[in-house]
């Protein structure tokens, strides 16, 4: 198969804006396309100084349709191990783990959600840190149980931390098919427009988060406490016992230090 991502570089004033867009058709999500996705990825981390990865697809009716079934189940005509979809063995662990990058990236990410966006494509929709939507066209989605298959508790973890109640339940339970205005209602998105004003207004929103993009150190800290292990969303103890004993916990990088005794 050809090219299944390309990259941009969008120089401005406050830092660079990179532009990473899939364009493997629906861009279904096998061994061969994370690792593509993750290589991509090493790329937009190479950038210097403060940046913004704005990911979208080429395709105007698919963001991404999920995972490659056909590959998955070997019923694509001619199929191997050895396809073009890459080792079936390795797929689960990478894939994982590349959604993990993602959401911990260094850097603010939006995601311009263009068309349809399934299974693993809504995953790596909700591992940015903002997302639009096209108004007129397009389902979120994840369709696992229609598929027959079991949410993994990995990403029904993403999906309890991305998507607010009852909207999650909906999600993962009843399988519902998001519109770009329901979406936005329930606050999985947090825009929505027309699709020729959708990458400007990606655009303009990775813009305005470059005055957050400046020190990768802490935003990579931020991220890792809130998705990371022992996040501090996952503790036993509430934030009113934190808050009541920040002596116990980290503060993290560039934090700012207590007044000294008077």
């Amino acid at each position: 198969m050809g090219q299944r991502l390309t990259i941009d570089r969008h120089q401005t004033e406050r830092g660079t804006i990179v532009v990473l867009t899939m364009v493997d058709g629906e861009n279904r999500w096998n061994t061969t396309f994370t690792r593509a996705f993750d290589a991509a990825l090493d790329e937009v981390e190479a950038t210097e100084g403060p940046a913004v990865l704005v990911t979208t697809s080429a395709d105007e009716k698919f963001f991404s349709n999920g995972l490659d079934l056909e590959w998955v189940t070997g019923t694509r005509e001619g199929s191997s191990s050895d396809d073009d979809g890459g080792d079936r063995a390795a797929f689960g662990p990478e894939a994982m783990a590349l959604f993990a990058r993602l959401l911990t990236l260094a850097m603010p990410t939006v995601c311009a959600v263009n068309g349809h966006c399934f299974g693993a494509g809504l995953m790596i929709a909700l591992c940015h840190d903002i997302r639009l939507m096209r108004v007129d066209r397009g389902y979120l989605c994840a369709n696992e149980l229609e598929l027959g298959f079991a949410i993994p508790e990995p990403e029904l973890a993403l999906f309890e931390h991305k998507i607010p109640r009852p909207a999650f339940h909906q999600t993962v339970v009843l399988a519902r098919r998001w519109t770009g205005p329901d979406a936005l209602t329930a606050g999985i998105v947090q825009q929505v427009a027309p699709l020729p004003e959708l990458m400007p207004k990606a655009m303009a929103a990775a813009e305005d988060l470059l005055r957050v993009a400046r020190n990768r150190e802490i935003t990579a800290w931020t991220k890792e406490r809130l998705y990371g292990s022992n996040a501090t969303l996952n503790r036993s103890h509430g934030p009113a016992h934190l808050l009541r004993h920040p002596e116990n916990y980290a503060s993290g990088p560039g934090h700012i230090p207590a007044a000294p005794p008077s």
